[in-house]
């Protein structure tokens, strides 16, 4: 039986936190494993005069978000923006690094989605993709956009409009980014510009592709000429683009198909190649304090994705949501996050506070894309839930599940 929690409500917070979240891959490069993570938050709510993370009388937010996702500090163990989000406010907020893939976290949760029941959180932050499953099954809460001004004062216009839900009720982008492909510089120097550079004999076996079937088929797509933009593709292009990796799978030349994980296998150099997500590129290469792992732009092009905030229908702490969206729409706030994920932030003021927090990173078109960078992403069309089920259905047999 686990030891109870502490009474006192911000001590209880960082335990809950530290106690049921995975060990994040920044906790493993450390050396430091769950427990070392939890007598550092623990510890500093107990021993620090200067940080009191607020106290927790507000209400507790549950967030669950990807790793790697949110501003990290490596000697105290744990996030700046969100720390001072509590001060600030006095609302908990428990934080799980639990999605790794979009299918896997809904699985852990569809039973409680369904059912209108309590899923362990109150805001999660899934790709586009997976929310337009989940707002055609009625399963997320609407936004206040009453209670979250700045959202309509600085959403940037990449991310403004859904299909699936144009007003941005339903889901509010958190972050957005590339699907692209990496090369180990040292070790396979001779690099890659194109999808079927991974194909080369000489990376046979330490090749990586990603869990999220639509970035994958989506960049094999575009190589094959597939305009994933529009709505004149369907089977028989998805299909063409599976049967790829099918083939590279049956040969060996495929090593893994994983989630957020894959950044340790490049890490380990069980990877040499592969496909990725441009922010985890850049933070690997900040940790190693050097450009190992080069990030590129197919010459087909990169696919681009969305990640955004969305409710449950039982969400516990519907205002306290409310203020957390809001606070990360602040740009000082947007920019900091920035700053360490290195992802696409939907913050328009974001770039203007970078400039004075990091003035190489505002000149960065992998956060503020450039015209240039632009013409080169594309933003793949929503799969209908027929398709999505049967493509996913499809993926999966190939991965051998």
């Amino acid at each position: 039986m686990p030891n109870p929690l502490p009474e006192d409500p911000i001590i209880r917070s960082l335990v809950q936190r530290a106690r049921q979240a995975p060990v994040s891959r920044r906790r493993l490069l450390q050396g430091a494993g769950l427990g070392a993570a939890l007598l550092g938050a623990s510890g500093l709510a107990a021993c620090s005069s200067k940080k009191t993370y607020g106290d927790g009388s507000k209400g507790t937010i549950r967030w669950a978000n990807w790793t790697y996702y949110l501003d990290f500090d490596e000697k105290t163990k744990d996030y700046p923006t969100l720390n001072d989000f509590m001060e600030k406010t006095d609302i908990a907020v428990d934080y799980y690094e639990d999605i790794d893939d979009n299918k896997t976290f809904i699985a852990k949760i569809k039973d409680q989605l369904q059912l209108g029941q309590d899923t362990g959180y109150d805001v999660f932050v899934p790709s586009d993709t997976t929310i337009v499953r989940l707002v055609e099954k009625d399963q997320l809460r609407k936004f206040d956009r009453s209670l979250v001004p700045n959202v309509g004062e600085q959403m940037i216009d990449l991310v403004k409009h859904a299909t699936f839900d144009p007003d941005r009720i339903m889901s509010i982008p958190y972050q957005a980014g590339m699907t692209g492909l990496v090369y180990n510089t040292k070790l396979y120097p001779k690099g890659i510009k194109r999808v079927s550079d991974l194909w080369a004999p000489e990376l046979k076996g330490k090749v990586n592709l990603l869990s999220e079937q639509d970035d994958t088929t989506g960049l094999i797509m575009l190589e094959q000429g597939v305009d994933i933009v529009g709505d004149k593709w369907g089977d028989d292009q998805f299909y063409a683009a599976l049967d790829v990796v099918k083939k590279q799978l049956a040969k060996g030349q495929v090593a893994t198909i994983k989630g957020n994980s894959y950044t340790q296998d490049l890490q380990q150099e069980k990877i040499w190649a592969g496909m990725c997500w441009s922010g985890d590129i850049a933070i690997l290469n900040e940790e190693a304090g050097e450009e190992i792992w080069k990030f590129v732009v197919p010459e087909s092009g990169a696919s681009v994705f969305i990640d955004s905030f969305s409710m449950p229908k039982a969400t516990e702490s519907y205002k306290q949501v409310h203020e957390l969206v809001n606070y990360y729409y602040e740009p000082e706030v947007a920019a900091r996050v920035a700053q360490y994920v290195q992802y696409v932030t939907p913050v328009a003021g974001a770039r203007d506070a970078m400039a004075k927090l990091d003035p190489k990173l505002a000149d960065n078109p992998l956060i503020f894309p450039d015209e240039e960078m632009s013409k080169h992403i594309f933003d793949m069309r929503s799969l209908t839930a027929q398709e999505d089920d049967r493509y996913t259905k499809a993926f999966q047999k190939v991965m051998g599940n």
